[in-house]
């Protein structure tokens, strides 16, 4: 397919052209592939349909976050954490080479692609992409125990899904999770119940 070749008017406003540019470029996004099945099993996700389905699961399970958490703040960093992998693409979380210089290509690519808003939004959506990487505020880390809690939903309901066809292990899979327990401890015997029952029923190895 052709690249789209296109031009705002020239009357477009500076500030609401860099914006759009910035939705342009963001559409990318819906071209990345990820490693997860859809939960039907027929296809991989990209990662912005992930990127809307774990801000509603946060939003849905906020009974369970932090006290006092912001529930508004953790969707608007879960939308804005993933548009890095636009240029860096997305790391597997079972690539461990892959993961060694995750933060460095990933880095790059925030500069570049937030530097194509206007500096206090461009500051904004860097603030909350760094926030979520650092994981020290309590919506930083339910953040990160959502993002952690969906991938294991799909590798569950899809019948083993990525962990059967990478010979991912129970013990990976508690570890990758270990996100969870620190932030939404509420939802960590959950977690147990459908890693358990996933190495039963013979999706995951034990």
């Amino acid at each position: 397919m052709s690249k789209l070749q296109f031009e705002f008017p020239a009357s477009t406003q500076d500030d609401v052209r860099r914006r759009l540019d910035f939705l342009v470029e963001a559409d990318k996004l819906k071209g990345v592939q990820r490693r997860a099945l859809l939960m039907d099993g027929s296809r991989f996700e990209n990662s912005a349909e992930h990127s809307w389905h774990v801000a509603l699961a946060a939003w849905l399970l906020a009974d369970y976050a932090p006290e006092g958490a912001d529930i508004s703040h953790v969707m608007r960093m879960l939308l804005a954490h993933d548009i890095v992998e636009i240029d860096a693409g997305d790391t597997f979380s079972y690539d461990f080479e892959g993961r060694k210089d995750q933060f460095a290509r990933e880095e790059a690519a925030a500069a570049r692609l937030f530097g194509l808003l206007p500096s206090d939004q461009a500051q904004e959506l860097r603030a909350l992409w760094v926030e979520f990487d650092e994981g020290r505020s309590p919506e930083a880390r339910y953040a990160n125990a959502i993002d952690r809690l969906l991938p294991l939903l799909h590798n569950y309901v899809a019948a083993g899904g990525s962990w059967l066809s990478h010979g991912v292990t129970r013990a990976q899979v508690l570890a990758r999770m270990a996100s969870i327990e620190h932030g939404a401890p509420a939802l960590w015997p959950t977690t147990l119940a459908l890693i358990d029952d996933a190495v039963d029923k013979g999706y995951l190895l034990p």
